[in-house]
């Protein structure tokens, strides 16, 4: 293969726009050479620090239904895409309201994610109180049941057992 000498122009040589990035000349890069006046301030930092853990959006119950209205109001070829672009949603929003909206289920728009919430002292005090009732009554039924068979073992045996008020067990 024969290797062609094309001239090639020197990276200086180049127009600006034609230069990339890393193909600026030294003075470009460090900003000393060619700046004349005042210096200017320093382009504003932004905040790109990224939180720890992410939050999930949440939705109130009137902006969903003012969406679902704004949605199916659109007659416009687009307009769907455009109300889903200005709101930041993505489609499958608009699928799972109106299901919601179909089912009849207006409970489910204000239903929040998350933990439930805990529970009051009282009602767990009533919830272990009520077990434990229910506890003992079985054990009361048995032990009357374990009665009644002694008494009939002693019937059998021929031997009389004194009468226990059940009151008293």
């Amino acid at each position: 293969m024969e290797k062609q000498n094309r001239p090639v122009a020197p990276p200086a040589v180049l127009p600006a726009a034609e230069r990339s990035e890393a193909e600026r000349s030294e003075a470009q890069r460090s900003g000393a050479a060619g700046k004349t006046g005042a210096p200017s301030a320093p382009p504003p930092r932004v905040e790109t620090e990224v939180p720890a853990r992410a939050k999930r959006r949440s939705f109130t119950a009137e902006y969903k239904k003012r969406v679902l209205a704004e949605a199916d109001a659109a007659i416009e070829a687009g307009a769907i895409g455009s109300l889903l672009r200005r709101e930041g949603l993505y489609s499958s929003h608009l699928t799972h309201w109106r299901q919601e909206r179909t089912a009849g289920i207006d409970l489910a728009f204000a239903k929040r994610r998350g933990p439930k919430a805990r529970r009051n002292a009282e009602f767990e005090e009533n919830a272990k109180l009520r077990r434990q009732n229910e506890r003992l009554t079985e054990e009361l039924r048995k032990a009357h049941l374990i009665v009644d068979v002694q008494k009939k073992v002693a019937a059998l045996l021929g031997r009389t057992m004194p009468e226990i008020d059940p009151e008293t067990l």
